[in-house]
């Protein structure tokens, strides 16, 4: 057993130790923090980049993209939420209690920030952290095409980041943000649900909003920022009609408003935006669409052979033919449009993955099983 793993177990144990008339005691609070703390110095040491903690499983770190095998005592319920809860404020426990699921984040002071998911499983709590870096990153430090520096320094229009979960997507909006922060002396406003990263004022003036702890929602917060004469808008997340129709409406009057869709690839972030609204709807959110949309950039990471991982991306930039596309309804036509506009800064998936296992930084069978259209791969990679 390594001596990470000894360290792992022997936290486990020190909390399965406390006597039961400890368990929601002071002192037992204090046990279960200190064990936390641990806890997440231990995974930032291994380089994990998350640590899931259920019920009846050792504590449980993921590291290059896998999950390491648990090692030592399971933990009971009690511990989990020995755990999780002291992190809760009275507004967030009472939504843990009546929606049975929330997202915060943290810091520790020496550690960095976490963001955190608690949830129920089998009646008890469950609950997964995510380790985020201690700086702002960087384009360059999150390996993606230097070439998406201009979206952020467009000054009107719609940017998409979309992506299954866990795959940087908040990173890369967080990198934009620091783009116009550097460079820029504006008005940047963010709604988040929870704030990720905290951004410090340079050239430019941020204003961070947590949705639960600043406001109630996105959409109510949206059309009140929007009155706050902000240049640039971050929603952290398009999550129904209301927010997406406000986005659009501010990124066509003068506003750079950067977000995030869960979908696999670009075109289907289109489809997920008409898909919020009534049939009698979509013709004027297509039109509104083709007009203020800028970009759309899907992303997924890959693990690559050095252990790395590393982002495959599709970029789809809103050309007069791809506007014109979108507009009439013609999104089976999207992809040939990606597929030839690398002139434009556009790429495909698959060429993105073909050009991650030429400069040897994943293999082929990593490429396939990230990829969506088989065919187009094996043609890319020759």
């Amino acid at each position: 057993m390594s001596e990470y793993d000894k360290e792992l177990s022997q936290i486990v144990a020190e909390l399965n130790r406390a006597a039961p008339s400890q368990k929601a005691s002071a002192q037992r609070v204090a046990q279960s923090t200190a064990s936390l703390d641990r806890l997440l110095e231990l995974a930032a040491r291994r380089g994990a980049s998350d640590i899931v903690l259920v019920a009846g499983a050792p504590a449980i770190l993921r590291i290059g993209g896998a999950l390491a095998p648990g090692v030592g005592e399971a933990l009971d319920p009690e511990d989990v939420r020995g755990l999780v809860t002291p992190l809760l404020e009275t507004w967030q426990l009472e939504e843990l209690q009546k929606k049975k699921s929330v997202d915060l984040s943290f810091a520790r002071e020496g550690l960095g920030r976490f963001r955190m998911n608690i949830h129920h499983q089998r009646g008890t709590l469950a609950a997964s952290i995510r380790l985020l870096p201690s700086r702002i990153p960087t384009l360059e430090s999150l390996r993606l095409p230097a070439s998406l520096a201009k979206l952020a320094e467009r000054r009107q229009g719609l940017v998409l980041v979309t992506g299954p979960t866990g795959c940087g997507k908040s990173s890369t909006l967080a990198a934009f943000i620091d783009i116009v922060n550097t460079r820029r002396a504006a008005h940047v406003v963010t709604i988040e649900d929870p704030i990720e990263y905290q951004h410090a004022n340079r050239s430019a003036v941020i204003e961070q909003i947590e949705v639960g702890r600043d406001t109630p929602d996105f959409a109510g917060t949206l059309r009140s920022i929007v009155r706050q004469t902000p240049d640039v808008i971050l929603v952290g997340e398009m999550r129904d009609a209301e927010t997406i129709a406000t986005a659009l409406t501010a990124a066509e009057t003068g506003h750079l408003v950067l977000s995030t869709l869960h979908t696999n690839d670009a075109i289907q972030a289109v489809s997920r935006i008409l898909d919020c609204f009534p049939a009698a709807n979509q013709p004027q959110i297509r039109q509104q669409l083709s007009l203020a949309l800028l970009a759309v950039v899907a992303q997924q990471l890959a693990l690559g052979v050095d252990g790395t991982r590393y982002p495959a991306v599709e970029i789809m930039i809103a050309t007069d033919a791809v506007r014109a596309l979108v507009r009439k309804g013609d999104d089976h036509q999207l992809r040939s449009q990606i597929s030839t506009g690398r002139a434009d800064g556009m790429m495909t998936m698959e060429q993105s993955l073909a050009d991650l296992v030429r400069a040897g930084r994943i293999t082929q069978d990593t490429a396939y099983a990230h990829c969506f259209r088989t065919d187009d791969l094996l043609r890319y990679l020759g």
